[in-house]
């Protein structure tokens, strides 16, 4: 199968193309990070640099294409809302433009749970279940947004499947648990409400197991969304004791009450928006809400419709990651 993937350079798009060329498919990725893509083509995996707002490109990408797996976006919680509207929704125009041109067998879409998100607390949250009025950041409602544009492009005939996975980690992961060490080491990591946070999060190759079952999946999934995550609720604390064990370091934590860190981070947004021309701020509300929310999804719809099933533990995805991650740090050194 000719197969192409965007954000092919980042953590998930990087991993699904090792797997599919494995699987002896041929893939072509788009990414942005140069030193990556040729790592990749080193190893059989065409690289094309380019951006996902260049409609010409894309269109060209998606020439010959059988299916695509769109995981290229701007994802962060601090940023310009025309920038993440630029690559998040406009890129996800040109995805779809690219993929009818094309005729593709499937487009595959990676959506996110921010989505479900407003400073709040929700348990088992269900793909069906209501949105916030206001979204929590410019990547949730960008995201929301590209997936309007995918939905109507399946009413106008594309075949289409949308995953919105929750907390990605493992080997070569560069934020989620590579952010909390460096917290650790510097000075310490913040713990809202005692770190009694009841939250999901996934193994990389969990969600690259979803993303290849949404290959071959029966033509009723097509048109849905799928919540994915490792179907293993855990503590922010636990997660922490967890990994800070297994790397066999202490933990540095501060307990701070969460009126006390949205103050703070409200306060730096302020100061990032009004003096220190829209640098990312150290704390944002939304990161503040991740680590003092409980925010849980159902992952039913996946089991039921697509067989998804966790292969991998959080347990096991942590010794995976901390090898790694001893790995990579004695190479630095």
């Amino acid at each position: 199968m000719n197969i192409l993937v965007t954000g092919g350079t980042g953590f998930l798009g990087k991993a699904l193309a090792r797997r599919l060329i494995k699987a002896g498919h041929r893939v072509t990725i788009i990414g942005r990070n140069v030193v990556v893509g040729q790592q990749l083509t080193n190893e059989g995996i065409f690289f094309s640099q380019g951006d996902l707002s260049d409609q010409p490109f894309i269109e060209k990408a998606c020439a010959n294409q059988e299916y695509v797996f769109h995981c290229g976006a701007l994802s962060s919680p601090w940023g310009k809302y025309e920038d993440f509207y630029r690559t998040n929704v406009t890129g996800t125009k040109n995805i779809i433009s690219g993929c009818k041109k094309a005729g593709v067998k499937r487009l595959i879409y990676v959506s996110t749970p921010s989505i479900y998100f407003h400073f709040d607390d929700r348990l088992d949250v269900k793909e069906s279940d209501p949105l916030p009025s206001r979204f929590v950041n410019s990547y949730a409602e960008t995201k929301y947004l590209a997936e309007r544009e995918v939905d109507q492009s399946f009413q106008e005939g594309l075949p289409v499947i949308t995953i919105r996975p929750r907390a990605l980690f493992g080997p070569e992961d560069t934020t989620i648990i590579p952010r909390l060490i460096l917290a650790n080491e510097k000075r310490f990591v913040p713990f809202i409400n005692g770190g009694r946070v009841m939250m999901d999060i996934t193994y990389i190759e969990n969600v690259v197991d979803a993303l290849l079952l949404c290959m071959t999946s029966h033509e009723g999934t097509l048109g849905k969304k799928y919540n994915i995550t490792n179907g293993e609720r855990i503590l922010f604390k636990d997660v922490l004791e967890t990994l800070f064990h297994k790397l066999e370091q202490p933990l540095q934590k501060k307990e701070i009450s969460y009126r006390k860190a949205m103050g703070i981070a409200t306060a730096m947004e302020w100061l990032s928006k009004t003096i220190l021309f829209g640098k990312e701020p150290v704390l944002t509300k939304y990161s503040v809400s991740v680590l003092a929310k409980n925010q849980t999804l159902n992952i039913d719809a996946a089991k039921t419709d697509l067989g998804y099933k966790p292969a991998i533990s959080i347990n096991e995805g942590m010794d995976r990651f901390v090898e790694w991650w001893n790995l990579s740090q004695n190479r630095r050194d």
